[in-house]
C-alpha cells in the first residue's frame, strides 16, 4: 500500500531530511513510525500525502508512483489519504458538523449523502451528539476525535498522523489511539508518527524507526 525506495528528501538550504530510506505497509497493516525530533518522522508523512516530493528515490502508494502523477491528479490522490493533525486544524467558527462535511463538500459530493457520511464519521469517533457545537467548546480529547471524522469522512484507504496525542493526557492519548486501532481493524491502512512508545508497545502493530533520518528499524528492503 505504502512503498519507500531508496527515498531521499534535502529541503533548500538544509541537511537532508531523509537519506537512502526504504520500507513497505501492506494494505490494512498499522504501523507507527518513531524516532526523536527530527528524525524525519513528519518529512514521510508529507511525502504520502504529496505535500512534499522527494530529492531521490520513488515514493508509491497504492500502485501509484506518485513521481509520475500529473498535478492534475494530486487531489484525486489526497481524497484518497485521511491526514490527523497534532493541532488538529479545525475551524473555529464552523460547527462539528460543518468541520467533517468540509471535504466532501469541497469534493462536490451531493447534500444528502454528505449528511448521511458525515453524521456515520462522527457516530464512529463518540461525537454524533456534539454535531451543533463548534471546536471551542469540546475538550481536548473531543476535538482529537473531531479532526479524525474529519480525516475519516472520505472513506480513505490510507490514513496517516503526525503525533495525534501530542497534546494530550495519557488517558485521553489512550482513547484515540485505541479509536485508531478500531479503525484499522475495519481495512484502513494507518502510518502514525508518536513519540510515546509506552502507548504504542501497548497497541502493537509494527515500528518504523528514524534516526537522523535513516531507517535504523523496522523496514526491511522493498
Amino acid at each position: 500500500m505504502i512503498r519507500f525506495e531508496n527515498v531521499t528528501k534535502r529541503y533548500d538550504g538544509a541537511r537532508e531530511a531523509l537519506k537512502g530510506v526504504s520500507f513497505e505497509i501492506n494494505p490494512g497493516e498499522l504501523a507507527f513510525l518513531t524516532g526523536r525530533s527530527g528524525a524525519g518522522k513528519s518529512t514521510v508523512l508529507k511525502l504520502v500525502a504529496l505535500i512534499e516530493h522527494p530529492t531521490r528515490g520513488t515514493v508509491t502508494v497504492d500502485g501509484r508512483n506518485l513521481g509520475k502523477l500529473p498535478k492534475r491528479g494530486i487531489p484525486a490522490h489526497r481524497q484518497q489519504i485521511g491526514m490527523v493533525f497534532q493541532d488538529n486544524k479545525l475551524l473555529g467558527d464552523r460547527s462539528a458538523y460543518e468541520n467533517v462535511a468540509l471535504p466532501l463538500i469541497i469534493n462536490g459530493t451531493g447534500e444528502r449523502e454528505i449528511g448521511r457520511r458525515v453524521r456515520a464519521a462522527l457516530d464512529q469517533v463518540g461525537l454524533l451528539d456534539r454535531e451543533r457545537h463548534p471546536p471551542r467548546t469540546l475538550s481536548a480529547g473531543e476535538q482529537q476525535r473531531l479532526g479524525i471524522a474529519r480525516a475519516i469522512v472520505s472513506r480513505p484507504k490510507v490514513l496517516i498522523a503526525d503525533e495525534p496525542t501530542g497534546n494530550l493526557d495519557p488517558d485521553l492519548a489512550l482513547e484515540v489511539m485505541t479509536l485508531f486501532k478500531r479503525l484499522n481493524e475495519v481495512g484502513t491502512t494507518m502510518l502514525i508518527a508518536s513519540h510515546d512508545l509506552h502507548l504504542i508497545e501497548r497497541l502493537g502493530g509494527r515500528r518504523i524507526v528514524l534516526a537522523g533520518g535513516e531507517l535504523a528499524a523496522g523496514g526491511a528492503e522493498p
